[in-house]
């Protein structure tokens, strides 16, 4: 299911994963980022090859995108360990709030 979801709305997979790891398998909030970051390694390569096979993928912007998360992932995991699991949440449910309503704004 989470394959599906990200494949199809075009996320990481982490706005789908997470939330499905800390409700319905009783993950941590920081065991739940951990594990969606692995999982999405082959969701992701399966989903880009079907869209690069559609001539649908920017490589240029793609690579750009790639080397900042390249640079700010250990920056981001290294953080995210230090805070506690209510403030990871607050700022989980506050990021995807926020994405849902500039994704729905004119």
């Amino acid at each position: 299911m989470a394959g599906l979801l990200s494949g199809l709305l075009g996320v990481g997979g982490g706005l789908i994963i997470v939330p499905m790891l800390v409700l319905l398998a009783d993950f941590t909030q920081h065991r739940a980022h951990a594990t969606s970051l692995l999982a999405v390694i082959p969701i992701a390569a399966v989903a880009a090859t079907t869209y690069a096979l559609d001539d649908s993928i920017s490589f240029g912007i793609a690579a750009l995108l790639a080397m900042g998360g390249l640079i700010g992932a250990p920056i981001g995991a290294r953080v995210m360990s230090t805070m506690t699991e209510s403030t990871l949440k607050i700022i989980f449910g506050g990021v995807a709030i926020t994405l849902g309503i500039v994704q729905v704004l004119p």
